[in-house]
C-alpha cells in the first residue's frame, strides 16, 4: 500500500479534479441524476463518487463530462491533462521494476537530457548523478533484493545511470545539490567503496555546472526541520522516492511548497570550501579506520 504521504497527496489531487468536474456539471445545469441518465449510467451515485474523488477518475470519465456538459476544446484539454497527472502521480516499486531495474533508469533519461535547472535534497544517500559505479552497483543490488525484483539486470541499470552523468558536463545546465551532513557519514557498504565515493565527490563538485551544499549537523535549524528527500526539475515537477514507491507532484501549489522548503534548507547549507572541508573530515575518519 502507498505510504500516508503518497495516499494523501494522490487523494487530494483526485478530489481537486472531481471538484472541477462537479463545477462543470453545475455550470451546464445538470443535476447528478440527470447527468447519470445522459451518460447512460443506471447508478447515479457514480456521479457523486467521481466528483468527490472516491474512485479512480479515468480518461473516459473526463471525456464523458466534457461531452455532456459541452466543455470547450481548451477546457477539455486542461481536464484531460490533469487526469493524466493524477493517474501518474503514484507508482509502486513493484510496478516500476516489473521489467527490471534498467527500465527505471531509462525512464528518466529524457528528463535529465532536457532539464536546465535540477535541484536535489537528500537525507539518505549521495545523489545518483554524483555516485561512483561501485556505490551505484551496491545500492541497486541491494534494491533488487529489498524490492524482490525478478530480473537480474543490475549491471545494465548501473551502466545506464553512469551514462546519464554526462549531463553534468553540459554547458547551460545547473545541478544544485543539498545534503544533510549525515549522508556523508553513513556506512552502508565496505569502507573502500565509501572512501572512493567521497574522493569522487570532492572532484565532481568542482564542476562549473554543480553547486553542492551540506547542512552541518550543528546548524542552527530552529524552524527548519529535515524533510523527505526530493528532486525538482526547474519548478514544474517534484519527485519523491518513498519506501513503497515513487510520488510525482505536478500541482503548482504543492510544487510551491517544495520550492519554499528548498529555499529554507539551502539557506542552512555550507558551500564551496566549507562543504569540501566537511567531506574531507568524513573521508579522513574513514581512512583512519581502514
Amino acid at each position: 500500500m502507498p505510504s500516508t504521504a503518497s495516499s494523501s497527496s494522490v487523494q487530494a489531487a483526485r478530489e481537486r479534479l472531481g471538484d472541477q468536474l462537479r463545477e462543470l456539471r453545475a455550470e451546464a445545469g445538470f443535476s447528478g441524476i440527470e447527468f447519470a441518465r445522459s451518460a447512460g449510467w443506471a447508478d447515479s451515485s457514480l456521479v457523486s463518487m467521481i466528483e468527490r474523488g472516491r474512485r479512480t477518475i479515468t480518461v473516459d470519465h473526463v471525456r464523458t463530462w466534457c461531452r455532456i456538459c459541452g466543455a470547450s476544446e481548451r477546457r477539455s484539454a486542461e481536464l484531460l491533462a490533469e487526469q493524466r497527472a493524477v493517474l501518474h502521480m503514484w507508482e509502486t516499486h513493484k510496478e516500476a521494476t516489473r521489467a527490471g531495474l534498467k527500465r527505471v533508469q531509462e525512464s528518466v533519461r529524457e528528463k535529465y537530457e532536457r532539464v536546465r535547472v535540477h535541484r536535489v535534497y537528500q537525507t539518505k544517500v549521495i545523489p545518483g548523478l554524483l555516485q561512483t559505479e561501485a556505490l551505484t552497483t551496491a545500492y541497486l543490488a541491494q534494491a533488487r533484493v529489498e524490492q524482490h525484483v525478478a530480473v537480474d539486470d543490475v549491471a545494465k541499470a548501473v551502466a545506464e545511470r553512469m551514462a546519464r552523468q554526462h549531463v553534468l558536463r553540459r554547458p547551460g545546465k545547473r545541478f544544485l545539490f543539498v545534503v544533510e551532513e549525515d549522508v556523508l557519514w553513513y556506512r552502508p557498504f565496505a569502507p573502500e567503496i565509501q572512501a572512493e565515493q567521497l574522493r569522487h565527490l570532492l572532484e565532481e563538485i568542482r564542476l562549473p555546472t554543480v553547486s553542492f551544499g551540506v547542512i552541518p549537523r550543528i546548524a542552527d535549524r530552529r524552524g527548519v526541520s529535515p524533510d523527505e528527500s526530493f528532486t525538482m526539475t526547474e519548478t514544474d515537477i517534484v519527485s519523491v522516492e518513498l519506501v513503497s514507491g515513487y510520488l510525482t507532484i505536478t500541482q503548482p501549489y504543492e510544487i510551491g511548497m517544495y520550492f519554499e522548503a528548498w529555499e529554507r534548507l539551502s539557506a542552512l547549507a555550507v558551500h564551496g570550501r566549507p562543504a569540501r572541508e566537511v567531506i574531507t573530515t568524513a573521508l579522513a575518519d574513514l581512512e583512519g579506520r581502514s
